[in-house]
């Protein structure tokens, strides 16, 4: 092996690790809580060799099918240039399959499996740390009056430690994650040997014999059994951070094995305990594998575990937030970046703020981790259902794959994660409408902002003059100052009506007009030789295009800066930006409902502006403003 091999290795195996500290906690926490569930959930089912093999088969059976071949195998090929996630597939199949009579199906799709994502980020600290937590009382029966005062201090802290960046205390994640896996896998390593007739849950049959002997409550047992890989969309989402060969090495290298030792040796422990003995370790077997005295460092262990996974959580909302509003189904919002080095690490405010106080209520209303279960998973199975549809749209619009060959593929995953939701669905009244509820609202956001933006648009188009008449029209007829003005363009044609309402009000025009639109593409990053796209006029009227990824920040000065272009530098002590701010109307015949038109222009009057979303400077900036009707 050469150098440049062993570079090449070196680096794989610090992304595999890094992959493991960032992306996996999701799903590595699943332990404290699903195996449980599925005994002492809402449908609690007989603890005896039949229901403990038969849970520990279809918790074996899901990761594999679910996880390790439907996600990290297959979807993870999917990727838009290294990005994954719903987003991001739909991206993909928009570029790729055109504008086909389904085309809008996939996209309403990927922004239903988007708005179920937020209803996920909510949950899933709030069940992590309280379940973590929750080990206290297994120490000591007398602390649990702490659970969730201690549970609630840590969410805050949790939610406070955003703004910061998780550059530096990511480099902890890693170390910490690791030393959890290889923990929960010795416990679960221990019992097995002590047990070993729990590997019998390896052959599907006892699966199916659950099926068999108890039907409608196998069935509803699914519901608990899919908390297990709550996470995997995740995996698919961070991709872009780690690379597809890392993550796979990390999932089939570390991860998976050490997550199955633990959940074997939960059933192993049950299965070798006395009646009354699994009684009561049923109640939290992940603690009880542990011998009393090593109890309270394991649930120190799994605190700081459930911390880590419920950042990677937030991360991924701010990410998928990010990606919504450069893809147009979001408003701008203020984004921070909290690193000079990796543009990825964002903290949006509202989402953080807004997520804090939806985990603080849900801890309050819920009270314990086995409450927030009914309510968890119909979010991660609905995203995983939606992500199925898309993957058939992949197969054979994309990849071209034979119909005889998609079809069936496609079925198999349909049908495994269709009963996955469908068991889920049976959650709602004990909980499981709040993730709904929360799709529900954040799709209806998301759709009326991208339909929105949509008619206001080409009612500017229809109400606005071609730049090339107005340049020839305004050579002679006004007064040219010095300096230049920067005219911003949500389209690529047209003049901006700031520029109209700046001459027929101020009657003067700049030396140097450049009228500027930032399009977003489909890709997730545009090169650096392809940002700028620049069409000359004359008289020193300009059109600039600037292309940035939907992974990029738009930061307008630093391109104009970065080379000399439209007749020489930009100085930005001499240079003034123009924004139009919009004040919207009902017309006579809407173009959607009255009362989403007035939550649209609830959103504009709300969302950030334009000088602070593409970093202009603060004394630069004139807004101009008119009324548009839709």
């Amino acid at each position: 092996m050469n150098a440049a091999e062993k570079d090449r290795d070196s680096a794989k195996l610090k992304l595999a690790a890094g992959a493991i500290g960032i992306v996996f906690g999701d799903i590595g926490t699943s332990p404290l809580y699903a195996f449980r569930e599925t005994f002492r959930g809402a449908h609690s089912l007989p603890i005896d060799n039949l229901h403990i093999l038969g849970v520990v088969s279809l918790i074996f059976w899901s990761m594999t099918l679910v996880v390790a071949i439907q996600y990290v195998t297959i979807l993870m090929r999917a990727d838009n240039n290294g990005q994954g996630g719903s987003l991001a597939l739909v991206a993909l199949l928009s570029r790729n399959i055109g504008k086909t009579s389904y085309g809008w199906l996939v996209v309403l799709l990927g922004v239903a499996a988007t708005a179920l994502f937020y209803g996920d980020s909510m949950i899933t600290p709030a069940i992590s740390v309280l379940s973590a937590v929750e080990g206290l009382a297994v120490v000591d029966p007398a602390l649990d009056g702490y659970v969730i005062p201690i549970a609630l201090v840590l969410l805050v802290c949790l939610f406070v430690l955003q703004q910061r960046g998780t550059e530096k205390v990511g480099a902890l994640f890693a170390p910490v994650m690791m030393i959890y896996f290889s923990v929960i896998a010795v416990l679960g390593a221990i019992q097995i040997f002590g047990t070993p007739e729990i590997l019998w849950a390896l052959n599907p049959w006892y699966a199916v014999q659950f099926f068999i002997t108890d039907k409608w409550f196998a069935f509803l047992a699914l519901g608990s059994v899919v908390l297990a890989v709550t996470g995997a969309e995740a995996l698919y989402s961070d991709m872009g951070h780690f690379g597809r060969g890392p993550m796979k090495l990390s999932w089939f290298g570390f991860v998976m094995p050490c997550l199955l030792l633990n959940y074997f040796g939960q059933g192993a422990m049950i299965l070798g305990l006395p009646d009354a003995a699994a009684e009561e370790a049923i109640l939290n077997p992940f603690f009880f594998m542990a011998d009393e005295t090593y109890r309270l460092p394991l649930v120190i262990l799994a605190t700081c575990a459930t911390f880590i996974a419920s950042q990677a959580v937030i991360s991924g909302a701010f990410s998928i937030t990010h990606q919504a509003i450069q893809l147009g189904f979001v408003p701008r919002l203020s984004i921070r970046h909290t690193s000079d080095e990796h543009s990825g690490q964002i903290y949006i405010p509202v989402v953080n703020w807004a997520l804090m106080v939806a985990v603080i209520l849900l801890v309050l209303t819920f009270q314990n981790s086995s409450n927030l279960a009914s309510a968890y998973g119909i979010a991660v199975t609905g995203a995983v259902t939606i992500d199925t549809l898309l993957m058939a749209v992949l197969f054979i619009g994309v990849w071209k794959w034979p119909k005889w060959i998609a079809i069936p593929v496609v079925l198999v995953f349909l049908i495994v994660d269709g009963a996955y939701f469908a068991a889920n669905l049976t959650k709602v009244p004990d909980g499981g409408w709040f993730p709904l509820l929360v799709g529900a609202v954040a799709f209806t956001i998301l759709t009326t902002w991208s339909k929105g933006r949509k008619l206001m648009r080409a009612r500017m188009t229809e109400m606005g003059l071609p730049l090339d008449i107005f340049a020839k029209s305004a050579r002679t007829s006004t007064a040219r100052v010095p300096g230049t003005a920067i005219f911003m363009n949500s389209g690529s044609s047209g003049t901006p009506s700031a520029l109209l309402h700046n001459i027929k009000h101020n009657k003067v025009l700049h030396e140097r007009i450049v009228v500027l639109t930032v399009q977003i593409a489909e890709v997730p990053y545009v090169e650096e030789e392809n940002r700028c796209e620049i069409m000359e006029l004359g008289d020193g009227f300009f059109r600039v295009i600037l292309h940035y990824g939907f992974m990029q920040e738009t930061d307008v000065p630093a391109a104009l800066q970065r080379k000399e272009m439209c007749g020489g530098p930009f100085d930005m002590m001499k240079t003034s930006f123009f924004l139009s701010r919009q004040t919207l109307l009902t017309a006579e015949k809407p173009g959607m409902a009255v009362w989403r038109e007035k939550l649209f222009a609830w959103m504009m009057r709300n969302a950030a502006t334009p000088m602070e979303f593409f970093q202009l400077p603060t004394n630069r900036v004139v807004e101009l403003g008119s009324q548009v009707e839709i």
